[in-house]
């Protein structure tokens, strides 16, 4: 079992920054991929970010392409997520996923919540304009 804890959500004025983290506890979280998820109220969950075990390989949603950056400390244990250009429209709760890195990823499959085996609880991320 891998438990994940988020934290650094907030409020902020558009075209501010957040930074995210992803605190995980159980297992070592360098065996897992990581994501970052988003819910916006009334919304599905939407995928946001990825990242591999290894961080050679990474993939975003166009919506946060250019602005948003994961990373990962290993020897932390720690996902992050560098929010820039913050607009309102990216306020919503603040998901990390992690899924185990014994098989292969594509795309598709790292962008789909059910992928995913652990989740965090969230934190919150208000943008005001």
């Amino acid at each position: 079992q891998v438990q994940l804890v988020e934290s650094g959500g907030g409020t902020v004025e558009a075209g501010g920054s957040l930074r995210l983290s992803c605190a995980a506890s159980g297992r070592t979280l360098s065996n897992y991929h990581i994501s970052w998820f988003r819910q916006a109220p009334g919304k599905e969950r939407a995928f946001g970010a990825f990242i591999t075990r290894s961080t050679l390989s990474t993939y975003y949603a166009d919506s946060v392409k250019g602005r948003f950056t994961i990373s990962r400390d290993n020897a932390k244990n720690t996902g992050n997520l560098q929010m820039n250009s913050l607009k309102p429209e990216d306020t919503a709760v603040y998901y990390c996923a992690a899924r185990s890195a014994g098989t292969t990823w594509s795309a598709s499959q790292s962008s789909s919540a059910g992928w995913y085996d652990y989740w965090g609880q969230g934190t919150q991320v208000t943008v005001s304009s």
